[in-house]
C-alpha cells in the first residue's frame, strides 16, 4: 500500500524547525547549542541529548557538527567518576539522574549514524561505570531523588519509569543484553505495595488492569499516574511488548477523549502527565501552586517534544493512523509563539485547559523532536530504536508475591 502523503503544513513546519535548530546551533556558551532561541542560551545536556534524535534524523551537516561539539564538551566536563554534567560547558553543574543515560543513548545513536563505533569510547565507559553504581538494590534498575530528571519541579522518587526506559535503551544499544533483560524484568514486574489506595490515582511500574506503566515506585511509595514520556520510551526501548504497546497507544487516545469531555484538555495531543495532581490530593506539594498547577508545566502541560516521542511510539506500536493524525496536530501545535513575531513558535509547553503557550519560544528540543516525529512517520519506523528490539527475549521471573527490591 502506498503511504498517504503528508499535508503541506507538516512540511512547512519541518522547514521552520530546521531554521530554529540552525539558529540555535551556536550559542554564547563556548559556541555550543542553545537550549532555546530566547530565554535559555545555555547548552542544557538533557535538552540537547534528546534533540540529538531529530538532529540525526535530519542528517543536516551543520547541525551534526554542532551536536558533535556538544558530545566533546560533555566528555571534557565529565566527572572523574563518570557523571555527565547538566550543562555541557560547566563541570560543576551536577546532580541530574537523566543526563548520563541520555548521553549514552544519544552517543550510541550518533556513533551508528556517522559510522564511528569508538567515538568518545573512554567517556562512554566511564559513564557506564557511573550508572552501574546508581542502583539502590544493586540490580541494574536505577534510583533517583525527586526533581533530578527532566521534571525539575515534580516529585519522582526511587525507581522512575522515564530514566529506566532510557537506561534500557542504552544497555541494548551497547550490547549489554543480559543486564537489559534483568532491568526489563524488574521494571515490568514491580509489586507495588502502597498501604493505602486513593481514588485520585488509577486503580491498581505495571499497573493492574491497565496497559501503561506507573510513573515511579519505591517500597511503599508510588505514583500510578500516567507519564507520557516514560511510557513512550517504554515502547521505544522495548519494555513493552508490541501487543501491550498497541493497547497503550489506544488507551491514551481514549483517555484524552475523556479529558476533553471534562474540559481538562482542549488540544488534540496528550498532556505529559495525568490525572493532574489536584490541591486536595495527598501527593500535592505546596510549591506546585507556583510551578505545577493542574494542567500546567509538569503537572499535565502539553509538551511538543514529548508529543514527538509519543508519535514515534505510535509508529513503533503499529498504529500509523494515530501517528499521522497526531503529527498533523503537532504541526499546528508548534505554530503559536508567546513572545516573538515568528511564523512558528516551537514553544516549550502549552496549558492543557486553554491551549495557550506558556514557555520559551524556539525551544531546541521542541523543534528537534518535531523533525524526529516527521521522519518516523515518513519511514514507518521508530528511527534508531528499531535496532534495539532485534534481540529482545521474553523475561521470566519468580517473584513469590514480594517486591523485587
Amino acid at each position: 500500500m502506498t503511504q498517504q502523503a503528508l499535508p503541506p503544513e507538516v512540511e512547512e513546519a519541518r522547514q521552520a524547525a530546521l531554521e530554529v535548530l540552525r539558529n540555535n546551533s551556536r550559542g554564547p556558551c563556548r559556541g555550543l547549542f542553545r537550549t532555546a532561541g530566547w530565554g535559555y542560551p545555555e547548552p542544557y545536556t538533557r535538552d540537547i541529548m534528546i534533540s540529538a534524535l531529530g538532529i540525526l534524523a535530519s542528517r543536516d551537516e551543520r547541525l551534526m557538527a554542532a551536536l558533535r561539539r556538544v558530545f566533546v564538551a560533555l566528555a571534557e566536563n565529565q566527572t572523574p567518576h563518570g557523571h555527565i554534567p547538566s550543562l555541557a560547558h560547566d563541570s560543576r553543574d551536577l546532580g541530574a539522574s537523566d543526563t548520563t543515560p541520555l548521553f549514552l543513548m544519544a552517543l550510541a545513536f550518533y556513533r551508528k549514524v556517522v559510522d564511528e563505533p569508538d567515538f568518545l569510547e573512554d567517556a562512554a565507559r566511564k559513564a557506564v561505570t557511573w550508572m552501574e553504581y546508581q542502583s539502590p538494590c544493586d540490580r541494574v534498575i536505577v534510583g533517583q531523588l525527586p526533581t533530578t530528571d527532566w521534571r525539575d519541579e515534580q516529585w519522582v522518587l526511587g525507581f522512575g519509569l522515564y530514566v529506566n526506559a532510557v537506561v534500557h535503551a542504552y544497555l541494548r544499544a551497547y550490547g549489554y543484553y543480559e543486564r537489559a533483560a534483568v532491568l526489563r524484568g524488574l521494571a515490568t514486574h514491580f509489586v507495588i505495595r502502597a498501604e493505602v489506595k486513593h481514588r485520585h490515582v488509577h486503580e491498581g511500574l505495571v499497573v493492574p488492569h491497565k496497559p501503561y506503566y506507573a510513573t515511579y515506585a519505591f517500597k511503599i511509595y508510588e505514583s500510578e499516574r500516567f507519564d507520557l514520556l516514560g511510557n513512550s520510551l517504554a515502547i521505544l526501548s522495548g519494555f513493552a511488548a508490541r501487543s501491550r504497546a498497541r493497547l497503550l497507544i489506544k488507551w491514551i487516545e481514549d483517555e484524552c477523549e475523556a479529558l476533553r469531555a471534562r474540559r481538562d484538555l482542549v488540544v488534540d495531543l496528550p498532556p505529559c502527565f495525568f490525572p493532574y495532581i489536584q490541591r486536595e490530593d495527598p501527593d500535592w506539594i505546596p510549591r506546585y501552586e507556583r510551578f505545577g498547577r493542574p494542567g500546567e508545566y509538569h503537572n499535565g502541560g502539553v509538551w511538543p517534544f514529548i508529543c514527538g516521542f509519543h508519535i514515534a511510539a505510535a509508529v513503533a506500536a503499529g498504529c500509523p493512523d494515530i501517528a499521522r493524525r497526531n503529527l498533523i496536530a503537532l504541526a499546528t501545535l508548534v505554530r503559536p509563539a508567546r513572545s516573538h513575531d515568528v511564523p512558528f513558535g516551537f514553544n516549550e509547553w502549552i496549558r492543557a485547559q486553554d491551549g495557550t503557550v506558556q514557555g520559551q519560544d524556539w525551544q531546541t528540543w521542541s523543534a528537534a523532536m518535531y523533525l524526529y516525529a516527521v521522519a518516523c512517520v515518513e519511514a514507518s519506523e521508530a528511527l534508531f530504536f528499531r535496532d534495539l528490539h532485534a534481540r529482545l527475549q521474553p523475561v521470566k521471573m519468580k517473584l513469590a508475591g514480594r517486591a523485587v527490591w
